[in-house]
């Protein structure tokens, strides 16, 4: 069976950015909330995810300015999603070189090979530092999906 694309994860509606959170468990509650409003999630998720960083720390900010919210596959979870949290500005999560963050991607998975996969498209499409870059300035949803399209189009 083939895996959902990425844009297909991501939905329109779960994508925002210009968002004011006023610390990381504001920015979290951010991504959070649009799991849940794009189905992917329950509430309950959203407090997964921020008890996750305030058992682990921030290991969740993976590359400068970007942190992936996410937490174990759980009875909270209804569906594989992500969501998009750009801010309108930086916020710290104690990372010592990839604080502040700019975008939280939040990640829900049924299960650790869903997790997986998700987690490796999202390694792969952010590991590029141009594409990277593109994606924390993308200034709403449809240059978010554009820059994700021209990923998922592979190498020209």
């Amino acid at each position: 069976m083939e895996e959902p694309a990425l844009s297909r994860l991501l939905p329109v509606e779960a994508v925002v950015t210009g968002i004011e959170a006023e610390d990381w468990r504001a920015a979290i509650r951010a991504a959070g909330e649009l799991l849940v409003a794009a189905g992917a999630t329950t509430g309950a998720y959203t407090e997964q995810m921020q008890r996750a960083v305030e058992e682990y720390g921030p290991y969740i900010v993976i590359a400068p300015g970007l942190a992936l919210a996410h937490s174990r596959p759980s009875g909270a979870v209804l569906r594989d999603g992500l969501s998009w949290a750009g801010l309108a500005s930086p916020v710290k999560f104690g990372h010592p070189r990839n604080d502040p963050v700019r975008l939280v991607i939040g990640l829900a998975a049924l299960d650790h090979d869903g997790h997986s996969a998700a987690l490796a498209r999202l390694a792969g499409m952010l590991g590029d530092p141009d594409r990277r870059e593109a994606l924390l300035d993308a200034d709403g949803p449809a240059r978010v999906h554009a820059v994700i399209a021209d990923y998922e189009k592979g190498p020209r």
